[in-house]
């Protein structure tokens, strides 16, 4: 099989196409045969050596893929060869086959394409359990989404929506803006043109955002929990701008704020019923027309590393898929 292969770790560019043995599914996992595969901001980390899993030697990118069960191990019973299914990977997606564990694997609607499914789970999966599990956003709260036009943000903005959150999606330039006005926002602050910190307390009347969607980390963090809300909740979803913030924890003393970790790959392995029904919800708003997954861009295989590039010059918006089938 063809796989796009990370033999040391350094940038995009660095990656090569190759033939390689096909894997072998053991007891507990599936044989995937990958259609598609999302791209996704963990990809520009663990092929330079920044991510907190370093695979050995070599290894295919790509923590997200879809496709179609080729074999099952003999442990596995919810399903069978032939399924249309999405699956979270890890790494080793960028590639024509890929084995995968049995609880990382979902079975996806009829309705779904693989492009749409390959840049559904890690995305929407994220966003779901972070506005449910981790904040418990509640109908009538406001909800700040920093980097509201990128894959996880966008996601975030469809599901506070679907919970009944006033959303409001900060971004760094107008057409970043106007994708998230498409998605649901309510309203929009431009963090390149004015001082996010001041525009949320405006267009709270003071009272600050109950709670703070935070893929960006860095300067937008600083502001945004300087603007949080009594009881407010900041979720630390990762840290796009590069910058891993400290926080003067006297601002979550006054506030009787909390600033929660979001690991969405974690909490699927430790409480896959939970994650199961979180996606059970999904898949139904999905069919309700109510989350519509933006796949901006597709790629060949042999073009990943440009997809991995454009992805971490933060030039996407929505989702960045390759396509391998």
């Amino acid at each position: 099989m063809k796989a796009v292969l990370c033999k040391a770790f350094g940038p995009a560019e660095s990656l090569v196409l190759e033939d390689v043995a096909s894997p072998v599914a053991k007891k507990n996992e599936i044989l995937l045969d990958v259609h598609a595969a999302g791209v996704n901001f963990p990809d520009t980390l663990i092929i330079e050596g920044k991510y907190q899993f370093k695979p050995p030697f070599p290894f295919s990118p790509g923590g997200e893929a879809a496709g179609v069960v080729r074999e099952v191990g003999e442990k596995i019973s919810h399903l069978k060869i032939g399924d249309r299914v999405m699956a979270l990977t890890g790494w080793g997606s960028f590639a024509e086959q890929v084995a995968v564990p049995g609880y990382n694997v979902l079975p996806i609607p009829p309705s779904m394409d693989f492009n749409t499914a390959a840049a559904f789970s890690m995305t929407y999966g994220t966003s779901m359990h972070a506005l449910k599990q981790r904040s418990n956003l509640q109908p009538g709260e406001t909800l700040l989404v920093l980097g509201a036009s990128g894959g996880v943000g966008l996601a975030a903005v469809e599901i506070g929506k679907a919970m009944g959150a006033r959303v409001i999606a900060a971004a760094s330039s107008a057409e970043k803006l106007a994708v998230a006005k498409a998605a649901g926002a309510d309203e929009l602050i431009n963090y390149s043109e004015t001082s996010l910190k001041d525009e949320i307390k405006r267009l709270t009347d003071g009272q600050g955002a109950d709670v703070i969607y935070d893929p960006v980390g860095g300067d937008l963090f600083d502001q945004a929990i300087r603007a949080i809300a009594w009881n407010g909740r900041l979720l630390v979803v990762g840290f796009a701008s590069g910058r891993i913030p400290e926080l003067p924890v006297n601002l979550a003393l006054l506030k009787g704020a909390a600033v929660l970790g979001v690991f969405w790959g974690s909490f699927a392995q430790r409480q896959p019923q939970d994650n199961a029904a979180n996606f059970q919800q999904l898949f139904g708003w999905f069919a309700e027309g109510k989350l519509k997954p933006l796949v901006s861009q597709v790629y060949p295989l042999s073009e990943a590393a440009q997809a991995i590039n454009d992805l971490g010059q933060r030039k996407a918006v929505g989702k960045v898929v390759v396509q391998v089938r």
